[in-house]
């Protein structure tokens, strides 16, 4: 696996693939900079070797150009936190775009407008790479949020590198971890799996089996088990087409020896609001008109008393309605347990929206060991599923 650290990028420009989709307020301020620090490590070597830096990137979903979805929006921030001052071109192809190329210098850094603004882009054009590709003497793809896409910057560019193409800090250092999970962890393995639905899951489920020792099952999912094990779940979040679906996965960790921890009581309510009433009940036992929306007490103790015996640990879905104040303990209690753990050694991985939103907010983000920034591209890894823009590294 090449990267940064097997160049010397003295006098190099850098073509950098970054992962610079940040969310904007109203002001078009950059509201949560945690993906332009996870890309500066990488950035910073190569100003270091002398080279210089072109930042490609895409920014939401435009349909044409619309000024919302200009990266300039990016450049105070981006120049704030890599200490050097962001360059700015006003495209990322064309004449204008080669000779602000052409004029950088080393210790420089351009960062080019939304490749979006270009429907090449999505479409994997490659005469629309092979443009691109023309900017830098070196390509780095440090973009592990869109590394699932085969877009034409993150996966047709690195064909017109030859040798010369790598990863950079960020995206090795997801992969290098998405795989302490599935390939080299300490046993005992534990999987937390959350989240609304079984349907969003199955293909992550199946595919950890043969590497874990417990699955633990909370959030909406666990109602659509609880039901096909016939438990009343009063109005709970359920797939009901999924319940056969929910069994068989049960049989297989079964036979696999994996031992699944599904929710024994839970904290209902009798509406999805910050304002419902709440209740406790057993999660088999639901009353109509009421519905499970956290872990409650019991539940709470049991995952706990699994996770802090585990030496690796992977999790991926809330386990009730974090959002609301009322429905959060239950997520608290697991992070909690988490960061016990990996405070004794354990090495864990947090992953998937919800989850890294979750950390975030109760603020365990330093206290366990790797939080992933590419929610759906790291989905897809623990599918097993190659990634284009990995696999264009590699090839």
């Amino acid at each position: 696996m090449k990267t940064i650290n097997d160049f010397n990028f003295k006098d190099k420009k850098a073509l950098i693939r970054v992962d610079f989709n940040v969310p904007l307020n109203d002001a078009q301020e950059v509201t949560d900079t945690t993906r332009i620090e996870a890309a500066k490590p990488t950035i910073i070597k190569i100003l270091e070797d002398g080279g210089s830096c072109i930042l490609m990137s895409h920014l939401g979903r435009p349909k044409a150009k619309e000024a919302e979805f200009s990266l300039k929006h990016v450049v105070n921030s981006a120049s704030e936190i890599l200490g050097v001052q962001v360059k700015f071109a006003d495209d990322c192809i064309g004449d204008s775009v080669k000779e602000a190329v052409d004029g950088l210098q080393p210790g420089e850094i351009l960062l080019l407008e939304n490749l979006r603004y270009h429907p090449e882009e999505k479409a994997g054009d490659a005469s629309f790479a092979k443009e691109l590709a023309a900017f830098g003497d070196i390509y780095v793809n440090d973009a592990f949020g869109t590394a699932h896409r085969a877009h034409a910057s993150t996966a047709v560019i690195a064909q017109f590198f030859r040798d010369n193409k790598c990863f950079g800090n960020l995206l090795a250092s997801e992969i290098v971890n998405v795989n302490k999970v599935l390939s080299d962890g300490e046993k005992p393995v534990t999987a937390i799996i959350g989240g609304a639905k079984v349907s969003s899951k199955i293909t992550i489920i199946e595919n950890i089996l043969d590497k874990i020792d417990h699955l633990i099952i909370g959030g909406g999912m666990a109602f659509t088990f609880v039901k096909a094990k016939g438990g009343q779940i009063g109005n709970s979040l359920v797939e009901d087409d999924k319940q056969q679906l929910a069994l068989e996965i049960l049989d297989k960790a079964q036979q696999k020896n994996v031992e699944v921890h599904l929710p024994v009581d839970c904290i209902i309510a009798d509406a999805f609001s910050k304002d419902a009433n709440t209740d406790t009940a057993a999660i088999n036992n639901i009353p109509d008109g009421w519905m499970g929306l956290d872990g409650a007490t019991q539940t709470r103790e049991l995952f706990a008393s699994v996770i802090v015996k585990s030496r690796t640990i992977l999790f991926n879905g809330p386990i009730g309605v974090f959002e609301m104040d009322k429905f959060a303990q239950g997520t608290v209690d697991v992070c909690t347990a988490i960061a016990e753990a990996t405070a004794d050694g354990a090495f864990s991985l947090v992953g998937g929206g919800d989850s890294v939103a979750a950390v975030k907010q109760f603020d365990f983000g330093n206290k366990v060991s790797y939080v992933s920034t590419g929610g759906g591209a790291m989905l897809e890894m623990l599918e097993g599923k190659t990634l284009p823009g990995i696999k264009a590294i590699l090839d």
